[in-house]
């Protein structure tokens, strides 16, 4: 049974407003359980008028979720073959495979954030997507976590090189788009991959909507910076591009994983107490002398049920101790920790 915490995951279509439906779509074996992809469709009776219909994200390429999408647009006049553009906030599989795979088989046009492409490049020249953060557990100070999560990567098959191929249209900061009827621009949000793109729609008649990917989620914290061709710094872009949306209008929130809530300003104000809430305790523990992201993160509790990171599976206890780790970069940005490396590359924190 679902929780009504999980209510949104069932896999059936709902109408947020006129022409713009909410399609959750399956991540099996994933805790996200769902990826919502929204489809624009002119007056809401699917592309039966010869206009465009847009998809906003595109889920994960198995035949699960593709099979629930066909029968979900059933709902609006639609099949996948009506599917003409797809607007992809970010590459990660569950927002970007479907798309492609989609692509071929229908010949749909798919866009994405210009800064998407170095993880594009990176993911299809590699047997896997996380060289960076192997590295980046080694110089946060945690080598057996590092070789532990390799030996997982070096075990598991490779994403099809054909579900990430370049997009039709690289998308830029600002552009305007006409989509299902409706006038999007697109934002770079940067963050939780730095190519990340929300979409405004500022003309809705029912209201200001923000199609948000994984930038503002609900009810979790979006991972930071964790893709494919990885770079120092993230977290400080991320908590810049929630500042740029909070000087904005508030706007209704469509989120890729959660239900539609109704303000974005809400749920920044929250995102933002928490990683302040973060950066303190982890520079109580800098002032204890705890000096690198793995010690700290150890001491530290995760999740909404306060887990200890020694009780977390592989997967999860490496984004805890890259998040730390962001965080400490941070910290030094602020000037309220020194970082440095020595000839073991591992970063070492200290009070300034």
């Amino acid at each position: 049974m679902i929780s009504d915490r999980h209510a949104w995951t069932r896999p059936e279509l709902e109408t947020v407003v006129p022409g713009v439906h909410r399609l959750p779509l399956p991540l099996p074996n994933d805790s996200l359980r769902a990826v919502n992809v929204y489809a624009l469709a002119p007056d809401g009776d699917g592309p039966s008028d010869g206009a465009e219909l847009t998809l906003i994200d595109g889920g994960w390429s198995i035949d699960e979720s593709r099979d629930v999408l066909a029968r979900l647009l059933t709902g609006i006049g639609a099949e996948p073959g009506d599917i003409r553009r797809f607007l992809v906030t970010h590459v990660h599989r569950d927002h970007y495979s479907q798309a492609v795979a989609l692509r071929r088989a229908h010949g749909a046009r798919v866009a994405l954030g210009a800064g998407e492409a170095d993880s594009l490049e990176t993911v299809r020249g590699r047997d896997t997507g996380l060289d960076a953060q192997i590295v980046g557990l080694r110089r946060a100070g945690a080598p057996e976590l590092s070789a532990e999560i390799h030996s997982w990567v070096a075990a598991a098959e490779a994403p099809p090189a054909d579900d990430f191929t370049d997009p039709d249209e690289w998308l830029a900061d600002g552009q305007e788009l006409r989509a299902g009827g409706r006038s999007l621009v697109a934002r770079e949000t940067p963050g939780h991959t730095r190519g990340h793109l929300v979409f405004v729609d500022e003309t809705s008649a029912e209201g200001p909507m923000l199609y948000a990917g994984d930038h503002v989620l609900p009810h979790i914290t979006p991972s930071i910076g964790f893709e494919p061709a990885a770079r120092p710094g993230a977290l400080i872009r991320y908590l810049s591009s929630l500042a740029a949306l909070r000087a904005e209008p508030d706007r209704l929130l469509l989120p890729a994983h959660g239900p539609v809530a109704p303000s974005v300003h809400e749920r920044v104000d929250e995102l933002v107490a928490h990683h302040d809430k973060r950066l303190d305790e982890i520079a109580a523990a800098v002032e204890k002398g705890l000096p690198t992201a793995a010690e700290i993160a150890g001491a530290l509790r995760w999740t909404r049920r306060e887990h200890r990171l020694e009780d977390m599976e592989a997967f999860n206890r490496m984004l805890a101790v890259l998040e730390t780790d962001a965080h400490l970069e941070v910290l030094a940005a602020q000037g309220r920790v020194t970082r440095t490396s020595g000839e073991d590359e591992v970063f070492h924190h200290a009070p300034s």
